[in-house]
């Protein structure tokens, strides 16, 4: 029987890292490193990323649109990145962000979260836009087969804030409605003291903002995105997810991946030490 996806992760965060490594081939990336901006030029640049990352950080975030651009090439791709991310004994979190209803979004599951699928992860991220129940069958496939889900909850995109912040007939802010439900969820199914489903929380925010705090966060895997390019500061982490920093995957791409290849180790180094140090 394999793992919950939840014990799994625990086992990285206390003993390899909080980092996770986005694997994102933008045009311009590409172009810095010296390959094409092609499927081809996006499989190396996946590769190159599991290579620097395997035995520095336990999870890698492909970005699939960055590969998706590329069409069935592109997916092929893709699926190499996959595969040899697994092989080498990390956890993929595939950033996909899909969300739908009933039949449509259980084949996005299928395809994601299936043992043998050409595009199996481990965890994958989704939108509850129609309420968590619409992703009933995705959470009931992955929690069958140990796998994992983030549900976006709180993003740091200004267009979001009004939204996110909205409130519910139950008083609760959308945002901190989603927390308070893949809550309920991991507490109906919890077989390890952290939850198989997660929740994306930009690393940029306020809490408070969006109705959130550490405690209504505790149990629960957080992927927070944001640190380095867009602002964030590692430094903060125990700051802004107080009584929750310990569930916190760092999401770190552009400031690993603008170190180019020849960087990436030395980028990825430094980077887990400084969560290493905020985290002492």
């Amino acid at each position: 029987m394999t793992d919950a996806f939840g014990a799994r992760l625990a086992r990285v965060l206390a003993t390899t890292s909080q980092v996770c490594v986005g694997i994102d081939p933008h045009a311009s990336l590409l172009a810095d490193w010296g390959l094409p901006d092609s499927a081809e030029g996006a499989r190396d640049f996946g590769l190159r990323v599991v290579a620097a990352t395997t035995g520095r950080a336990g999870v890698v975030k492909p970005q699939i649109a960055f590969y998706e651009r590329h069409g069935s090439a592109g997916y092929a791709a893709l699926e190499e990145v996959l595969s040899a991310a697994r092989a080498s004994g990390l956890l993929v979190l595939a950033d996909v962000k899909r969300g739908d209803l009933g039949s449509s979004v259980d084949a996005y599951g299928e395809a994601w979260l299936s043992p043998g699928s050409p595009l199996e992860v481990d965890a994958m991220t989704a939108v509850a836009f129609q309420g968590l129940g619409s992703l009933d069958g995705v959470l009931a496939r992955a929690g069958a087969v140990g796998k994992g889900v983030f549900v976006l909850a709180a993003t740091s995109n200004p267009e979001a804030f009004t939204t996110q912040t909205a409130v519910r007939s139950d008083g609760l802010s959308v945002s901190a409605g989603i927390v308070a439900d893949v809550a309920e969820r991991n507490a109906s199914e919890l077989a390890s003291p952290l939850g198989s489903v997660g929740v994306v929380v930009g690393a940029t925010l306020e809490l408070s903002a969006f109705g959130l705090t550490g405690a209504s966060l505790a149990g629960m895997p957080i992927l927070a995105p944001g640190f380095g390019h867009q602002g964030a500061r590692i430094e903060r982490l125990n700051e802004v997810f107080n009584g929750a920093a310990q569930n916190v995957l760092v999401s770190a791409s552009r400031s690993i991946l603008s170190a180019g290849p020849s960087g990436l180790e030395e980028a990825i180094d430094r980077i887990v030490a400084e969560v290493a140090a905020c985290r002492a």
